[in-house]
């Protein structure tokens, strides 16, 4: 589906392309497509702890949400630590650690990641509230701070 959605967008001449891909992706995301692997309490909680793991060492973290089907984290990378590293840290440790606990051997995260560029405190502030808001949004809980794999829970108390 995203290929399909992929070639679909490069017919698109203008700058809206990237931000239609996007939005088509969080639709498919909140309505739980795909394997939802993640709505295991067991796996959610063992991604959520191996995200916080590392904070202040290798990224400071400042939001992060365990979804069904994804996660989102906002993080800046400690000295000496690119982007690029860190995703594959995480994703490995936790699609071997995720597998076991499913008794499972397939991949279980896709390969790419889409990241930003944080620009301005405006923007970190609606990335935040982006984050806090995805479970409420797809209509996993009735306020930000009771989703349980959540940043949003602890900066509510």
């Amino acid at each position: 589906m995203i290929v399909g959605w992929k070639q679909d967008l490069k017919l698109e001449q203008s700058g809206e392309a990237a931000a239609i891909f996007r939005r088509r992706i969080e639709v498919y995301l909140d309505q739980g497509c795909g394997s939802c692997y993640l709505k295991s309490p067991d796996v959610a909680k063992m991604v959520e702890k191996a995200l916080l793991f590392h904070d202040v060492r290798k990224y400071k973290l400042s939001a992060w949400v365990v979804m069904r089907n994804h996660v989102h984290i906002l993080a800046t990378p400690a000295a000496g630590y690119g982007l690029a590293k860190i995703m594959h840290s995480i994703k490995s440790f936790t699609s071997n650690e995720a597998n076991k606990m499913l008794d499972r051997a397939r991949r279980f995260w896709q390969k790419e990641y889409f990241d930003r560029f944080i620009r301005n405190p405006t923007q970190f502030a609606s990335t935040v509230a982006y984050i806090d808001n995805n479970p409420f949004k797809a209509n996993l809980c009735d306020r930000p701070e009771d989703w349980p794999f959540s940043s949003a829970r602890l900066r509510k108390k």
